[in-house]
């Protein structure tokens, strides 16, 4: 089964999301600050200048509070020695705290690119979900390219940041404001910009003595290699500390394709009686005992094929089931049906949701059985491989999650287009208990919003 579309950007839609709502949050908010223009400033630059010691988001939030702040300007051109007034200003940067939930809080989520979540039209996309009934949000930290969306002091990551959300524990307060609960996508093993600059961590070629290529591409991490399981468990630890309220490990897993009689690992010099999902579990056993203070929860995508146990699949991946299911809180198997291709005899698996994702539910529940792991799917948003994609492929594949006791669902779109989950989600709501709970975080008490408004794109 292959791992799910990459993400792509598509220009915003003015149809699929509402006009955006104020998003600064200014707790512990100064007086405001003035600044004296210089030759050759705009508002947009100034805006740039103080963005991170703001309340704001992104700077187009901010460059509008300003104009607002200052007789409603319509235009952006700033004279030399005017005095400008800052607003939103913040006495110290923000701190937030991770919102404790039990491991089976029903999470109603969609996924959100690193870029998208730092931008105005991933602002409007989280409140469009809030609207329509969802309570939570994934949103990248470090995709399989191995772009950083986020400042991280290590070795590792030098030259790898775009830092496309600036400011973490802002980003999760936004959400919390929203009443969403923030899921920190991390890509574990599969991580291109690592590989590319420390080809020494890489999986080895037993042949060519060098860097060992997935089906050509250099791409995988040795998941062996303890510096890479140290820089992962620490990126993780850091992002649980910045306020979010679940860490999802991506890519927790050994490379499934490519010449694999050729891919040589740490493991099998380091500990030549091990297995490859002896690796995985040792390394999650860590990990998940690293994270368990800081009061996070920890989830893990897993290939939804895992649920068949088929030897090759373990032999390769690593990921077993049941051992996997002892480090964490969650198990989110991407299901899929459109990814099922060859399976139990059906020659369009996409346009089977009911099949696919009733059989792989009771197959992760069986073999999960008195772990205590929670069960909670990644559900398909995507048309892709089927001709039935709509509002009642959604709804069909939410009701069959639930009825193989699912707890809660993911959404993913590679491009972050929810029209058909917007449409299903309040004919669910309405069948009470048939497709969801509901479960809430409930009303926190945040300092009051901003009036700043965020332009439509």
């Amino acid at each position: 089964m292959a791992q799910s579309p990459q993400p792509q950007l598509l220009p915003a839609s003015k149809s699929s999301v509402p006009t955006a709502t104020p998003s600064a949050i200014p707790p512990l908010q100064s007086a405001a600050n003035t600044y004296t223009a210089k030759r050759g400033d705009s508002i947009p630059l100034v805006a740039r200048q103080y963005l991170r010691k703001s309340s704001y988001l992104t700077s187009a939030e901010l460059a509008e509070a300003i104009r607002e702040a200052n007789g409603h300007r319509a235009n952006n051109i700033l004279r030399a020695g005017e005095v400008l007034t800052i607003p939103g200003l913040l006495d110290a940067p923000i701190v937030e705290k991770t919102v404790s939930v039990p491991k089976d809080y029903e999470v109603r989520a969609i996924y959100l690119t690193g870029v998208m979540a730092g931008s105005e039209h991933g602002m409007r996309i989280v409140k469009r979900w809030r609207e329509v009934g969802g309570n939570a949000v994934v949103f990248d930290i470090k995709d399989s390219d191995g772009i950083l969306n986020i400042a991280f002091d290590h070795p590792f990551a030098v030259g790898s940041q775009k830092h496309y959300i600036p400011d973490l524990p802002k980003y999760a307060r936004f959400l919390h404001s929203q009443n969403m609960h923030a899921i920190a996508r991390i890509a574990i093993f599969r991580d291109e910009r690592l590989v590319l600059s420390h080809p020494e961590l890489a999986v080895q070629s037993a042949r060519a003595g060098k860097a060992w290529r997935e089906n050509g591409k250099l791409v995988w991490t040795d998941p062996s290699q303890p510096k890479v399981q140290d820089y992962d468990i620490a990126l993780a630890k850091f992002v649980a500390q910045s306020g979010v309220d679940e860490v999802q490990f991506d890519y927790v897993r050994f490379p499934a394709e490519g010449d694999q009689k050729d891919a040589q690992f740490h493991f099998q010099t380091a500990n030549p009686t091990w297995h490859r999902a002896d690796v995985i579990a040792d390394f999650l056993k860590r990990a998940h005992a690293e994270l368990k203070p800081t009061g996070v929860l920890l989830s893990l995508d897993v290939f939804g094929i895992m649920a068949w146990q088929r030897p090759v699949d373990l032999a390769h991946t690593g990921q077993d089931i049941v051992r996997m299911a002892q480090h964490c809180d969650v198990l989110s198997p991407m299901i899929y049906p459109s990814h099922f291709f060859g399976m139990d005899g059906v020659e369009r698996p996409g346009d089977a949701p009911e099949h696919f994702i009733g059989e792989s539910m009771a197959r992760f529940q069986k073999i999960t059985t008195g772990s205590g792991v929670v069960i909670r799917p990644w559900l398909q948003a995507f048309a892709w491989r089927t001709k039935t994609y709509s509002p009642k492929y959604i709804e069909t594949q939410v009701r069959v999650a639930k009825e193989k006791s699912g707890i809660g669902f993911l959404f993913w779109n590679a491009n972050n287009d929810y029209s058909k989950p917007y449409a299903a989600m309040p004919e669910m709501a309405a069948a009470k208990g048939q497709f969801f709970r509901g479960d809430q975080l409930g009303d926190r008490k945040q300092p009051v919003i901003s009036e700043a408004k965020v332009p439509v794109q």
